[in-house]
């Protein structure tokens, strides 16, 4: 299974805000998106970064509420991995465990066109040992 396929289920909605958003204001669009992750665009939309609810919550560990007034430019993650729609759902397990990510930005010829979440990968695996369960006990009561 490829990432194109979970978005293609999932859809390729993806919020976005610009990189002089407050992290406050970028609190709010977590919280009322239900999401885990903004991706911050320049004026071209080309991602710039990526801020997370853990960036979130490291800047008001090490700054205090100050930071809620700062721009996302100023906590967000600016060095995004990004992945492809070909890439595997085992390539993408493999690179959000070994960089400890949990939502990684999909891009074709440099521009955003989706987000992968890890529930959004976890869904697929479950999904694919299931009908991969349904097809040995076709295949065995036959």
């Amino acid at each position: 299974m490829y990432v194109k396929s979970i978005l293609d289920e999932k859809g390729r909605n993806v919020v976005t805000a610009g990189p002089q958003l407050t992290v406050r204001q970028a609190a709010v669009y977590l919280r009322d998106n239900h999401i885990g992750a903004i991706v911050v665009v320049d004026r071209n939309d080309r991602i710039a970064g990526i801020l997370t609810e853990r960036d979130i919550v490291a800047a008001v560990a090490k700054s205090g509420a100050d930071c809620l007034d700062r721009p996302i430019s100023s906590v967000m993650w600016g060095n995004v991995h990004r992945c492809g729609e070909n890439t595997t759902v085992e390539e993408i397990m493999e690179m959000m465990s070994r960089l400890r990510a949990r939502h990684i930005p999909v891009e074709m010829d440099g521009r955003l066109v989706g987000i992968i979440s890890i529930g959004d990968v976890v869904k697929a695996h479950i999904r694919s040992i299931e009908r991969e369960a349904e097809e040995i006990k076709a295949y065995i009561s036959r």
